[in-house]
C-alpha cells in the first residue's frame, strides 16, 4: 500500500513538474511573442503606476490578450515589475519582453523644441502655444510675473533666451523649457563675458547680449556675424550711431509691415538707432552661440558700413564715398530676387 501510495505520489510530482515546465515555457513564449499592433503607437505610463495596473493598460489597449498571464510572469520575475513613468514608443513586431526593457530602462520618447536665432518673444510664445506636447503655463502669466520667475533683474523679457534646440519628455511645461533657456544664456553669457576682448564698449554682459541680437537680425551668414560686429563696435567707439535697419523695426512694433519708410528711420522710439546714441534699452530678437561670441570677439578691420547685397549677403566699406557706391549699386538698383538675408 505505501509503495502504491509513492508511485502515485511519484506520479503526480512528475505530472505537476511536466505542468509547471509547460506552462513556464508558455509563458516565455508570450513574453517573446510580437505585440498586436500594425502600426507605431505610443504608450503613456503616469506616475505611481503600479505593475498591476500596467498590465491591465496593455490588456486594454490590446497590446496582449489579457494581464493575468502578465501578472503571473512578474510573481516568477520580479525583476520586470521595475517599471518607469513616461511616454514609449512601440513599434510593430516588437515583443513584450522588449517593451518590458524598454519601459524598465526609462527609454522614453524625445521631442524637440528649437528657439530659432532673431526670433522675437512674441514669437517665441506663439511657436509654445502652438505645440501640443509641452504644458503650457507661460500663457497665463505676465511678462513681470515671467521674469520674477525667472529671477532676472532686467525689466523686459526679450532676447532672455538662448536660441537652441531642447529636447524634452512629455509632461514638461513650457514654463520649464524656457527657464533651461534661460539659464543655458545666463551660463553661456557669463562663460563668454570672462574671456571677452579687451576694449569692447560694453558696459555689462547684458549690454553685449543687446549687440548680439543685432547681429542675430542683421545677417544670418555665419561668416559674417564677426566682420558686421565689428562694423558696429568701430562705430560706437567712434561715437558714431549703429543705424541699423532691424532696430527700427523692432520699435515699429505692429506698425511694421514689411517695409520702412525715411519718415520711420525718423520717428523716434526707445530702440531707433537712426535717432539713439548707443544701444538700444533692450534686446530685439533672440540670440545663439556664435552671435554672442562674434559681439564679444568682433573681427579686426577698417569697415565702418554695409549694405545688403541682395543675395544675403553684404558689402563692406571703410569709407562713406564707398558706402555710397554700394548703396547705390545694391540698393538703389535692386535685382528682381533681392533678399536682405539668405532664405528670406
Amino acid at each position: 500500500m505505501l509503495k502504491k501510495t509513492l508511485i502515485a505520489l511519484a506520479l503526480l510530482a512528475a505530472l505537476a513538474a511536466a505542468a509547471l515546465g509547460y506552462g513556464y515555457k508558455w509563458q516565455q513564449q508570450k513574453m517573446d511573442q510580437s505585440l498586436s499592433l500594425t502600426s507605431e503607437q505610443s504608450l503613456l505610463i503616469s506616475k505611481g503606476t503600479w505593475f498591476g495596473s500596467f498590465a491591465q493598460q496593455l490588456a486594454d489597449a490590446g497590446l496582449i490578450d489579457n494581464a493575468i498571464w502578465l501578472k503571473i510572469e512578474a510573481k516568477l520575475d520580479p525583476s520586470i515589475t521595475q517599471i518607469k513613468a513616461g511616454e514609449y514608443r512601440i513599434e510593430p513586431g516588437m515583443s513584450l519582453r522588449q517593451l518590458l526593457d524598454r519601459v524598465r530602462a526609462g527609454d522614453t520618447i524625445n521631442y524637440s523644441f528649437t528657439l530659432i536665432e532673431g526670433m522675437t518673444f512674441r514669437q517665441l510664445l506663439a511657436a509654445l502655444a502652438d505645440n501640443d506636447v509641452l504644458v503650457h503655463r507661460v500663457q497665463d502669466m505676465s511678462e513681470t510675473e515671467l521674469l520674477q520667475h525667472l529671477g532676472s533683474e532686467q525689466s523686459a523679457i526679450e532676447g532672455l533666451f538662448l536660441a537652441e534646440t531642447y529636447h524634452f519628455e512629455r509632461g514638461m511645461t513650457d514654463l520649464q523649457l524656457l527657464e533651461r533657456a534661460h539659464a543655458d544664456l545666463q551660463d553661456f553669457l557669463n562663460q563668454s563675458w570672462e574671456s571677452r576682448a579687451e576694449g569692447l564698449p560694453y558696459a555689462s554682459p547684458y549690454e553685449a547680449l543687446i549687440m548680439a541680437s543685432i547681429i542675430e537680425k542683421e545677417t544670418g551668414v555665419p561668416e559674417e556675424r564677426g566682420r558686421i560686429a565689428g562694423v558696429f563696435v568701430r562705430r560706437l567707439e567712434r561715437g558714431m550711431r549703429l543705424q541699423t535697419d532691424p532696430t527700427v523695426i523692432y520699435g515699429m512694433g505692429e506698425r511694421y509691415e514689411g517695409r520702412i519708410t525715411r519718415a520711420d528711420l525718423r520717428r523716434p522710439t526707445p530702440w531707433n538707432t537712426y535717432v539713439i546714441d548707443g544701444l538700444p534699452p533692450t534686446p530685439i530678437a533672440l540670440a545663439g552661440r556664435e552671435a554672442i561670441r562674434a559681439a564679444l570677439q568682433p573681427e579686426d578691420g577698417k569697415a565702418l558700413y554695409f549694405v545688403a547685397k541682395g543675395d544675403g549677403t553684404h558689402q563692406f566699406s571703410d569709407t562713406l564715398k564707398d558706402h555710397n557706391r554700394a548703396v547705390q549699386k545694391y540698393q538703389l538698383q535692386r535685382r528682381a530676387d533681392y533678399r536682405s538675408s539668405p532664405g528670406k
